[in-house]
């Protein structure tokens, strides 16, 4: 008789591993989506976006932020053609593997194809091996994006950056994926002309729908809560990486599995005025400001929030006096942003209404005033980037009017250059229909009541590190 643990190996294996898919956005919201693509691209054209590929090692999977948010299909090695010509979108999925749903689970492929169809929308939906030959027919236009796909913490400038390094590096210089890509449609079809889809895209993701900014606002709150956990944890002796770990627990704690970008956790002078700090490895010392700017990636939506508090539980005269300045100018701000409105307009109106407050402001040192002047007379970043699916995201909303549905950071940001000081503080809101939702709102912004909160009972204190 073969013994039990032989013949348990010499089984095949079945995958039980139950099919994971999206359920953030129904149908509707691809089809609308896809439907404004076709306008733009019009009746001549198609569109052809490429999924990410497979994650090499054990990272978590994680798709593209352009093919998400044109299916939401998390399926590596996956395609989407959106045709102008006929109005009809197909999706392109691998066949299954069942190798990797051993390790990976299980996520939509050719073979399920009846569901993906109506998960998504889709008018048709084939096995990547139908890519063969001349499926695309006789397109004479091809839109596909020319600039680099996000994927976790990852937003274009940067790309672009790394990819320019790697293009330029003479032992290795391969171009990007996307350049790839777009080199392979040409060849296969030389009569086609190969435009950038990429503008077409940022057009679209510039003004976010409810259930986008249900997640952005979700992503905030986490964000919020876990920056008032290091705040709670904050001791001098400490070090950067505790408050980075109370931090990230929040986030994990409340259903993110991954990070929008690399904590800046940054305490002293020194380390905030670098304004991407990363390194979290310094000690906390009495009389040193902390700067924390962190957000989980939840969902596949982000947001961007940034926090300064003092080690010691309690303000210096100076820190009061800048910060401060900063968090009336950011209050300033906050209330005039409404629909129909640019961002020209708005801080015009603020620098007016800062006027009574620098009358009333004591500077300690003529310095001071002159940075919180420029400041104000420039905007000093309080409009800032947009935040969705990267926290630098995709899609201007500073062109023109604003519009319900933009999403963006307000950062005003005040420098001393001389001493190295650099104060700010980061909120993410949404243009609503009347106004403005700050969604961070929760979080204490006056100094009095940021000093309560530091010192009490953190995660660090429940288990403290060794």
């Amino acid at each position: 008789m073969r013994p039990l643990i032989t013949l348990l190996f010499s089984l095949p294996l079945v995958s039980q591993s139950a099919l994971h898919f999206q359920t953030d956005f129904p149908p509707e919201e691809f089809q609308a989506r896809w439907a404004k693509v076709y306008d733009r691209i019009g009746a001549q054209a198609v569109a052809l976006v490429q999924g990410a590929g497979y994650e090499g090692g054990f990272a978590f999977p994680r798709q593209s932020n352009e093919f998400y948010y044109l299916t939401g299909v998390e399926t590596p090695h996956s395609y989407l053609l959106l045709d102008g010509r006929t109005r009809k979108a197909t999706l392109f999925l691998p066949p299954r593997n069942r190798r990797l749903e051993q390790s990976e689970g299980r996520v939509l492929s050719a073979d399920d194809a009846e569901l993906a169809a109506k998960l998504m929308g889709a008018d048709s939906v084939l096995s990547t091996a139908a890519m063969q030959g001349d499926w695309l027919g006789a397109a004479t236009v091809i839109h596909t994006p020319f600039a680099p796909a996000e994927g976790t913490a990852e937003q274009r400038i940067e790309l672009q950056s790394a990819n320019a390094a790697i293009s330029n590096d003479p032992w290795d210089g391969r171009i990007s994926r996307e350049q790839h890509f777009a080199g392979l449609l040409r060849q296969r079809y030389p009569r086609a002309k190969v435009e950038d889809l990429t503008p077409v895209l940022d057009e679209l993701r510039s003004v976010k729908s409810a259930r986008e900014i249900a997640l952005i606002k979700r992503a905030s709150q986490l964000a919020g809560y876990g920056i008032l956990e290091a705040m709670k944890s904050t001791r001098p002796g400490l070090k950067e990486y505790h408050l980075d770990a109370a931090a990230r627990y929040v986030f994990l704690a409340g259903g993110a599995r991954l990070e929008g970008y690399r904590s800046i956790t940054a305490a002293g002078t020194a380390n905030i005025w670098n304004g991407h700090y990363f390194r979290n490895n310094s000690e906390l010392k009495s009389g040193d400001l902390i700067l924390m700017d962190f957000a989980p990636d939840y969902r596949y939506y982000t947001s961007d929030v940034t926090r300064m508090w003092p080690v010691s539980g309690k303000f210096s005269d100076v820190q009061k006096e800048l910060l401060g300045f900063v968090l009336e100018y950011r209050d300033a701000i906050i209330p005039l942003i409404r629909p129909g409105r640019t961002v020209d307009d708005i801080r015009e109106e603020a620098a007016a209404a800062m006027e009574p407050v620098f009358k009333r402001w004591k500077f300690s040192k003529s310095k001071y005033e002159k940075a919180a002047r420029v400041l104000v007379e420039t905007g000093g970043g309080v409009f800032s980037h947009p935040v969705g699916l990267a926290v630098h995201d995709d899609g201007p909303y500073h062109r023109g009017p604003l519009r319900p549905g933009h999403v963006f950071s307000i950062d005003p940001q005040l420098r001393v250059n001389d001493e190295n000081l650099y104060i700010r503080y980061e909120d993410v809101v949404v243009v609503t229909e009347k106004g403005c939702e700050n969604f961070t709102d929760f979080l204490p912004s006056k100094l009095a009541d940021i000093e309560k909160v530091i010192g009490g009972t953190g995660l660090l204190q429940q288990f403290p590190p060794r």
